[in-house]
């Protein structure tokens, strides 16, 4: 299941990308906003981040205008991995080469085919494991360290 949350500024690309889960049948969860009023970024970073820590969503995605504001949030929870991609082949590598956990948009640059094409790739690519599953333990180790 697919944890997604947006602020005011993802908020439509947010609903677009749900249109195209049922379509599919991707299973999903919307975690807010749910209009275009104004609304703070780190609510929905926290709700999906705690999501999958709480092992109720395998995955998330989330948006807003820049992204960066999302990637910096949810990256603040323990065993999350979010990354803001900004096209389809940086979805693969940061999937494939760090396990990325949540994918994070960017609202104001990127278009709705551009980004159910970069969710695509993002669900399809593998983990690579050996010596990218040992770097993941390093910043496990980091983590352990540091979020107490």
């Amino acid at each position: 299941m697919i944890a997604i949350g947006a602020d005011h500024g993802g908020y439509e690309l947010k609903e677009e990308i749900k249109k195209y889960f049922e379509e599919i049948n991707i299973e999903f969860k919307d975690y807010g906003t749910y209009d275009k009023e104004r609304t703070d970024y780190p609510i929905y970073a926290k709700k999906v981040a705690e999501a999958i820590q709480k092992k109720e969503a395998d995955s998330g995605i989330l948006i807003c205008k820049s992204g960066a504001g999302m990637t910096i949030t949810a990256n603040k929870f323990k065993g999350i991995r979010a990354a803001l991609c900004f096209n389809k082949e940086v979805a693969m590598a940061s999937k494939s080469d760090d396990n990325i956990n949540v994918l994070v948009l960017c609202s104001e640059n990127i278009k709705t085919s551009e980004a159910i094409a970069t969710i695509r790739a993002w669900i399809a690519t593998e983990f690579k494991q050996g010596r990218y599953k040992e770097r993941l333990e390093m910043i496990e180790e980091i983590e352990k360290e540091n979020m107490k």
